[in-house]
């Protein structure tokens, strides 16, 4: 098959006050820019939408196009056209333009780098290249579709990611409080508020979810699992899992036998 039969394109892009695009008709894919640095614009029949770090904007098939860079800005910017066939976009409004900043600097780094291997795959077209080009934009539609239907702040957003990253390490308020510039009491106030549980107990939440899994499809002992989830202490994952799923771990260990 030709590279023509598949239409994907993506781009880097940093342009002065100088770049202006406008197609009346729009265009028959999507176009996804995410912004890197800078200030750039969307102008939708006259509404301006800025484009500024964090931001997100996602526009139609068929929506007129005109956007480019802010007078006397620089606009640094990853971007995608990619085609009308992706179920995903079915998760988001039904909007012309779709606006979304994100605010959580992890997330920021994993658009990014997903943008990147869309560059990267899309210059090299490798076998499978579409596929893989294809599954890094699913990737980014359903990240925006996650963030859209999560309103959370952004702080406590980065303290779930920090728990998940660090799941096998002993946590300290005091350090989670001071990554997201939080003081330990306001910090476990909003996690609670904004989660429903206590950093703790979303922490051990966490590790005995993935405890169950490992009980369920390897054969690692209940007592291995305990270490290999986090905690430190067999009697303290016990009463953690029964907390959180009912039974002892070494009784739903049996019943997968």
């Amino acid at each position: 098959m030709s590279f023509d039969e598949y239409p994907l394109l993506a781009g880097l892009y940093v342009k002065n006050d100088s770049y202006n695009e406008q197609r009346p008709q729009g265009r028959q894919d999507w176009l996804l820019t995410f912004t890197l640095e800078g200030e750039g614009f969307f102008n939708l029949q006259g509404s301006l939408s800025k484009c500024k770090t964090g931001d997100i904007h996602l526009l139609r098939p068929g929506t007129p196009q005109h956007y480019g860079t802010s007078p006397s800005a620089t606009w640094r910017f990853c971007w995608v056209h990619f085609p009308d066939t992706f179920m995903e976009t079915n998760l988001l409004p039904n909007l012309q333009l779709l606006h979304l900043t994100v605010d959580s600097e992890s997330l920021r780094e994993r658009i990014y780098h997903t943008f990147i291997r869309i560059l990267e795959d899309s210059r090299e077209r490798q076998e499978y290249w579409f596929e893989l080009c294809s599954t890094s934009v699913q990737e980014l539609l359903l990240v925006i579709a996650q963030k859209m239907h999560k309103n959370i702040d952004p702080r406590i957003e980065e303290v779930q990611y920090l728990l998940s990253k660090n799941m096998h390490q002993p946590i300290r308020i005091d350090e989670l409080a001071s990554a997201v510039g939080l003081s330990s009491s306001r910090l476990s106030h909003l996690f609670k508020e904004s989660t429903g549980h206590s950093v703790i107990d979303t922490l051990n939440q966490m590790r005995v979810k993935q405890a169950v899994l490992l009980l369920k499809h390897t054969d690692r002992s209940a007592s291995e699992v305990c270490y290999d989830v986090g905690f430190q202490n067999y009697n303290h994952f016990t009463n953690q899992f029964r907390k959180w799923y009912g039974v002892n771990p070494s009784v739903l260990k049996k019943e997968e036998r």
